[in-house]
């Protein structure tokens, strides 16, 4: 049967037809360009939120740690401050100590035990250098108390070295230190320090570290403690 061609009302139905199915193709593409606009804007929008919240943490991270390391600064700083300090006032104490003793050293110059004291640093001067000739030096106000100390510091050299020494008194100590003599050998190469300032200096540097241990313990900050 041969086809016969379409009259103006079928031509329009079918267009109406072909507009319809357009129509609706393009409401459903519309409807996917949509929802893929939705999950995209969804998705960049969680990317967003979670690109902030890492850079909030993270200024949040950074600015914990420099208040935990101000923190610990200041406090390491009051405790070395603090430390100084105990530090300042042990060493203060301790020469308040050493000043005491010096004062009470200087009492021994005019007590009845002086030329004993006199006498049996001399005779130990005797038997360290063990010379022939040696010279005594004193101070001036000691000059009567050191001769009857040097006499029988060589009588009591020569009962227990078997040797004689032969000596004189030298008066040129200073008139400031606390007592005391100086041996120097009869060639001045060879040089005593008796005198009361020296001996007390040397204790001091010996008998330093046990007198901070008596004082103050054990130091537990110090590495070694010989």
């Amino acid at each position: 049967m041969a086809s016969r061609p379409m009259n103006d009302e079928e031509v329009l139905t079918e267009m109406n037809k072909m507009v319809a199915f357009i129509k609706q193709e393009a409401l459903e593409k519309a409807r996917e360009v949509r929802v893929k606009a939705d999950e995209e804007f969804s998705i960049e929008k969680a990317k967003l939120v979670k690109q902030a919240q890492q850079a909030i943490n993270a200024q949040y991270e950074k600015k914990r740690k420099g208040a935990e390391v101000s923190q610990k600064i200041a406090h390491s700083t009051l405790t070395n401050k603090s430390r100084l300090r105990i530090l300042h006032l042990r060493e203060q104490h301790l020469q308040d100590l050493f000043q005491a003793a010096r004062e009470q050293l200087a009492t021994l110059a005019s007590s009845s035990q002086y030329v004993q004291f006199l006498q049996g640093i001399i005779a130990q001067g005797f038997l360290q250098l063990l010379e022939a000739e040696v010279s005594i030096h004193v101070r001036e106000a000691d000059a009567a108390a050191a001769k009857d100390a040097a006499a029988a510091a060589s009588n009591q050299y020569t009962e227990i070295s078997g040797r004689r020494v032969k000596y004189e008194l030298v008066s040129s100590l200073s008139p400031d230190l606390a007592g005391g003599i100086k041996l120097v050998s009869g060639n001045k190469r060879i040089t005593l320090d008796n005198s009361l300032d020296e001996r007390l200096r040397l204790l001091e540097d010996r008998m330093l570290p046990e007198i901070r241990y008596e004082l103050y313990g054990k130091n537990e900050n110090r590495r070694f403690q010989t």
